[in-house]
């Protein structure tokens, strides 16, 4: 233990250390964490670059006592920030008053009413390890299997077997134990139990769909425990209750379902009332029933150590090797002595047609076999113990199994007996199987007497030390409740006669219950005991699984569950009791104690597994808040939990198993498909960032293959004043283009200061997800502030991505109006952007005509995606059509490939050249070669070039000029104005403007007079220079190639559906590229969808595998 001194300050105010301080408090979002302090700080911006933290630790205080502290002197080093960053003294107040929510109630996550305030502080908890988690856990534990089918369990598999049976269960549940035992006292747990383990752990969808199966598997429990309580009911209270009766001795079980189901929804019914009208009753009651549990589990050791010197007496009689139901006759022989004469008995009547023994037509077995009666309790002292020990004949039925089919008859092998036929007639008077029976059925049947360990971590909230209590007592009950097993196991197949631990329901025994009849004083013990903790545990599971369906309806991960989050004025969940009970009614109307136990088998099973992944995942991923008080756990034991878990799926039932994961899936796909935007810390997270590290790890090792080689986006956005994505179509077009597949970064720059700007920051980076998640682009956003523009888009292009997950190919739009536009850092910020990709060895594309692109709901049922081959850069015009082709709006176009040849070019050849190799590429393309011949550059082309250096000039002369003459016009311009947030490569580009001084007073003196009007005479001879003006050869020769180019375009596309050509680079000259972006608008002219393509200077196909 570390130790602490407090060593006093001297101060002349007086202390205030239960004084808190004002905290501006922000609504705390739900990141899964909710009022449990320590996790998932929010962050705003107070506009000044000051970060504020939304505090998840205090509430609002009191606005007297708001400013009183903050000028502490021990603190003033702190005091600008005591709002953001409370003081010690006043978190560790908040602490101590910290309380879990009971189950049901509002989850932490929840923001907390305005009524706060005014609510009642709760009850410190003060519930021990024995009154709060031992007995709890005993109660649901020990169930209805250990007194209606652990006999019959014994009987059926043997001791042997039985053994193995209830070791699998219990090794099972407590491997579950130690790894719950870590994540229960890894921090506080609220109410909720195994499902808020789990979501926190795993996730969301993990807890959803655990949570899920975890209510159906408790929902089922009631349904089976009510099936129980009416089968006790039914047997062995009342069997005079019965509505439907069979129609003779020899007729099924329906009339017995018939009434299970009839008397199961009546006892569902009351039970759902009594839960509705107050679960208080239901709490009060609970001792009472494990009182009965424990009084019936005495009487049964008791009566065990009985039978050693007085064995009760249950007498078995048997016709041959063969059981008789003993209540349909009375005396076990074939005849009696009444006086001195000796007649045919009840038992012979039944298997005889007439009462005269000389001429009866009996039953060939009957007759040829004698009547014999046993004792069906033998007891310690007769022999078998040794039996056991040195496995006797006499007890070897009961060390080993017997499984029997359904209809088969109960026999004592070690009794004589003639095998005979005997008539079907008489078969309803043997006592016979009612299923058919193997390990694996008696797996399922079984397991749910061991399951009930998460009644401690349902009580968590109730403790008053949890992290000590949790796994002391659940570990102990589970320790206890498997000593009782395996010692019932031992002496069930010690004390009672095979043929009787195999007859389930007691027909052997006159319709006793066949545990009940080992137990001392009475039978009754058992049975009445038995059947109030059976009513009990239903009430229990009808009490526990609306709280967890209401619980998990408040998480809201599941939007159609939401309406199950309300209920009653006081909290208690009334529609999800309804839903509850239309859910164990379905179990009812199976009606088969055996047939339920199974499904929620499955249900536990799947819980319990996920709770050993939870604890595992979580052990092996080290994260830091991973710091569990239960240190006696490994992630081996969880592993081997876990597989325990999934192994006995399958063992007990594997067609249930399918169904229960089936379930699950749908589930959490349901989920992951609805997006739950829960950060709960979860497990699955560290588990996914710990993937990706190895995997980008693994991306570093070099270049992608040219075989892997897919456009990894960095589209560049452009917002408007109002932060919203100005051309939504730019999103369109990379999420057909990608569909899904590879990294798809979605940027933007912001003009300004970083610490001023960064509330904006974070508006726009939420505009630009809106937009993505509308445009089914799935990638990361990125904004950058920036002093210019042109900066932060180098900055992007630069620093995006992350180790091997980087772009490889720029998307950016085109610089609309840039011709109007006197302001030349429209243009001037596209080229730069072109020359950084192909300095950064980048692909680039720009979609020329956004606007016009297909929205993701259009569908081309015809037309061609064209690709001109101009140059060879790469293959990037070859696979951008294919990429485009696997989307459904671009699906039912043709490719049609166009390339240029020249005079010296064999075009025939090239097109046979040029067909051989799109096969080669397994790309479907038509084929088309364009002879460009040699020609006299047209007036056409001259006028053109002309006109864009006369131009060009003269916008240099008018930006000289208007310089001046807006010289004083500037100094007053607001200087925020020439803000506008992200205007990207357009006409409406900023960029920092050099601002003058505010004040610029000039001396005129003669001289300067002078100049000034030399420079204005020189005005009409620079417009006669303009109109004289020759152009350049150089650029003469690329008008005409665009010219030229842009005819047989337009000639052969011009009804194209795309598209797709090379985009030529920028002049090497920056004097130049005014000229450049008048090129590309001739080579581009009348054509109403283009892509411009430019490659990253490598390979991107092949024709290899």
């Amino acid at each position: 233990m570390p130790h602490f001194t407090v060593v006093p300050v001297q101060d002349n105010s007086p202390s205030n250390y239960d004084s808190l301080e004002g905290i501006n408090w922000v609504d705390y979002r739900d990141t899964g964490q909710g009022g449990y302090p320590g996790h998932g700080d929010t962050v705003s911006s107070d506009g000044h670059g000051n970060h504020k933290e939304d505090s998840p630790f205090l509430s609002t205080s009191d606005a007297a006592s708001k400013r009183n502290d903050y000028y502490d002197k021990n603190l003033a080093l702190f005091e600008e920030e005591l709002d953001i960053r409370p003081k010690v003294s006043s978190l560790l107040s908040r602490l101590v008053s910290y309380t879990n929510v009971t189950q049901g109630a509002k989850e932490h996550e929840e923001a907390e009413s305005a009524d706060a305030s005014r609510r009642q502080v709760p009850k410190s908890p003060n519930m021990g390890t024995l009154m709060g988690v031992y007995l709890p856990c005993l109660q649901n534990i020990f169930g209805v299997i250990l007194f209606l089918r652990l006999t019959w369990i014994v009987g059926t598999a043997g001791v042997v077997q039985s053994f193995l049976i209830v070791l699998m269960c219990c090794s099972c549940t407590m491997l579950t134990a130690i790894s719950m035992s870590a994540i229960a006292t890894n921090g506080v747990v609220p109410a909720g139990g195994a499902y808020f383990m789990i979501s926190r752990s795993l996730g969301p969808e993990f807890g959803g769909a655990v949570g899920l199966c975890f209510y159906l598997g408790t929902t089922f429990a009631a349904a089976m425990y009510i099936l129980g309580a009416i089968e006790i009911f039914l047997k062995y209270l009342i069997p005079q209750a019965a509505i439907f009766h069979p129609a003779d001795i020899h007729a099924g079980s329906g009339a017995m379902l018939n009434n299970m189901r009839v008397y199961g929804t009546i006892c569902l019914s009351l039970m759902a009332v009594v839960v509705f009208v107050g679960v208080k009753y239901v709490n009060k009651f609970a001792s009472l029933f494990l009182a009965c549990v424990i009084i019936s589990i005495v009487s049964i050791y008791t009566g065990a150590v009985k039978s050693i010197f007085l064995p009760p007496e249950f007498p078995i009689c048997m016709l041959g090797n063969r059981t008789l139901v003993r209540d349909l006759f009375d005396v076990c022989g074939k005849t009696v002595v009444v006086g001195n004469d000796t007649v045919p008995s009840q038992l012979w009547k039944n298997f005889c047609s007439s009462e005269n023994s000389s001429s009866a037509l009996c039953d060939e077995y009957f007759l040829h076999n004698n009547v014999t009666e046993i004792q069906g309790i033998p007891g310690l002292a007769s022999g078998i113990i040794k039996g056991l020990l040195c496995a006797c004949v006499y007890v070897t039925e009961n060390l080993w199994g017997d499984y029997m089919e359904k209809g088969q008859i109960l026999e004592k092998a070690s009794l004589p007996s003639v095998d005979v036929h005997g008539s079907m007639e008489t078969f309803g008077f043997y006592v016979s199987a009612d299923i058919t029976t193997s390990f694996t059925l008696l797996v399922g049947i079984f397991f749910p007497s061991a399951t009930g360990i998460m009644a401690g971590s349902n009580r968590s909230g109730d403790l008053r030390d949890a992290q000590k209590s949790i796994p002391i007592g659940t570990i102990l009950a589970i320790t206890t409740t498997s000593l009782v097993y395996f010692s019932s196991v031992v002496l069930f197949g010690a004390c009672i006669e095979g043929v009787v631990l195999r007859d389930k329901f007691g027909d052997a025994v006159s319709k006793n219950l066949v545990v009940g009849t080992l137990s001392w004083p009475s039978p009754w013990v058992i049975v009445i005991g038995s059947f109030f903790s059976t009513v009990g545990a239903g009430l229990q599971s009808l009490t526990g699984a609306p709280r967890l369906l209401q619980a998990i309806a408040k998480d809201n991960i599941i939007p159609f569950l939401r309406v199950f989050g309300h209920g009653k004025a006081n909290g208690e969940p009334t529609w999800a009791l309804l839903l509850t009970g239309l859910i164990a009614e379905l179990g009812i109307l199976i009606a088969s104690l055996d047939m339920v136990a199974p499904i929620l088998s499955m249900f536990f099973l799947m819980c319990y597994l996920f709770v050993n992944l939870a604890c595992a995942v979580q052990t092996l991923l080290r994260t830091p808040n991973w710091r569990p008080r239960f240190r006696y756990y490994h992630w081996a034991l969880s592993f081997l939990g876990m597989s325990m878990c999934l192994a006995l799926m399958f063992i007990s039932s594997w067609y249930y198993a399918i169904v229960a994961m089936g379930i699950a899936g749908m589930i959490y796909k349901y989920i992951e498909y609805q997006g739950a935007e829960k950060e709960w810390g979860d497990g699955i997270r560290g588990l996914s960032l710990s993937a990706a590290r190895y995997a980008l790890l693994r991306l570093e090792a070099g270049p992608p293959h040219t075989k892997n080689w897919r456009p990894q986006l960095l589209v560049l956005l452009k917002l408007d004043e109002d932060l919203h994505v100005k051309y939504p179509r730019m999103l369109t077009f990379a999420s057909q283009l990608k569909a899904g597949k590879g990294l798809t970064i979605v940027g933007s720059v912001i003009h300004g200061n970083f610490l001023e700007c960064y509330g904006e920051t974070q508006a726009s980076e939420q505009a630009i997800k809106s937009m993505m998640e509308i445009e089914r682009v799935k990638g990361f956003c990125q904004v950058v502030v920036a002093s210019k523009v042109r900066e932060g888009i180098a900055h992007l292009i630069q620093s995006c991505g992350l180790g091997g997950m980087k772009h490889n190919t720029v998307v950016m739009g085109w610089p609309y109006g840039w011709r109007q536009s006197e302001d030349p850092r429209a243009w001037k910020s596209f080229i730069n952007t072109v020359r950084c990709t192909t300095a950064a060895h980048l692909a680039l594309m720009v979609p020329k005509n956004v606007s016009f692109y297909p929205s993701n709901h259009e569908r081309f049922s015809d037309g061609y995606i064209d690709v001109w081959w101009i140059v060879h850069d790469g293959g990037m015009l070859m696979l951008l059509p294919f990429l485009l082709k696997q989307h459904k709006v671009w699906r039912k176009c043709k490719m049609r490939i166009f390339t240029v040849a020249q005079m010296d070019d064999n075009s025939i050849q090239m097109k046979k050249d040029l067909a051989t190799f799109l096969y080669q590429l397994r790309l479907e393309a038509g084929v088309e070669v364009v002879e460009m011949h040699d020609s006299d550059i047209s007036a056409y082309t001259y006028e053109r070039t002309l006109m864009m250096e006369q131009r060009s000039q003269m916008l240099k002369q008018m930006r000289l000029s208007s310089a001046e003459r807006d010289r004083e016009a500037q100094l007053v311009k607001d200087r925020h104005s020439l803000i506008r947030m992200g205007s990207l490569y357009s006409d409406e580009e900023e960029e920092t403007i050099e601002v003058l001084p505010e004040k610029n007073q000039m001396t005129w003196t003669s001289e300067k007079i002078e100049a000034e009007r030399r420079n204005r005479s020189n005005a009409p001879e620079n417009f006669r220079e303009l109109i004289s003006i020759k152009p350049d050869q150089s650029n003469v020769r690329r008008m005409h190639t665009a010219v030229k180019l842009n005819e047989v375009i337009v000639n052969r596309s011009h009804d194209a559906r795309l598209v797709l050509l090379n985009m030529p680079g920028p002049p090497r000259n920056p004097e130049g590229d005014e000229n450049y972006m008048e090129f590309l608008e001739v080579l581009t002219e009348g054509l109403e969808r283009v892509l411009l393509v430019r490659g990253g200077g490598r390979e991107v196909i092949t024709i290899y595998s």
